[in-house]
């Protein structure tokens, strides 16, 4: 089984890692001789092709996978329950949304086939750059925080 690590550069106790099952991880290495889990995402229904760390947010990570989705997940986020019932009832009038969405997904991109690589822009925050059999692609979410920090006077 192939897997895809990365840690996060921000909070460098954070290791996340990709499987061929289509699902990812996220340890705390300051809890290894534990139990180093944190969170767990099964998700993805291909094998993970790539993962990231934001270099601008510490709890904020993109996937892609063989499943032709690019997915951003906010880590920081948490299940409020009067929160969601309102999602939910806007995505369903929006959109044709599954009902069992993970609170801490963020945004799905869809459109590329065969994604292999994925990276955030170090200097833009919330922009990615990904490679794909079809293609390149940069995407800035309009969902995601997209101020581009001021240089310090």
């Amino acid at each position: 089984m192939n897997i895809r690590t990365t840690i996060t550069r921000l909070a460098s106790c954070m290791i996340a890692s990709g499987c061929d099952d289509g699902s990812f991880s996220i340890r705390d290495l300051r809890l290894i001789k534990d139990d180093s889990l944190v969170a767990h995402f099964e998700y993805h229904k291909h094998p993970i092709t790539s993962v990231e760390w934001s270099p601008h947010e510490p709890s904020t990570l993109a996937v892609s996978s063989a499943d032709h989705q690019l997915t951003i997940w906010d880590l920081s986020l948490e299940k409020d329950a009067e929160e969601e019932a309102e999602f939910r009832a806007r995505m369903r009038e929006q959109a044709d949304a599954p009902e069992d969405l993970p609170p801490q997904l963020l945004f799905v991109h869809q459109g590329q086939k065969d994604l292999k690589e994925l990276h955030w822009h170090p200097q833009i925050p919330s922009m990615i750059i990904s490679t794909a059999a079809d293609g390149f692609n940069m995407l800035m979410p309009s969902n995601i925080d997209t101020t581009i920090r001021e240089a310090d006077a």
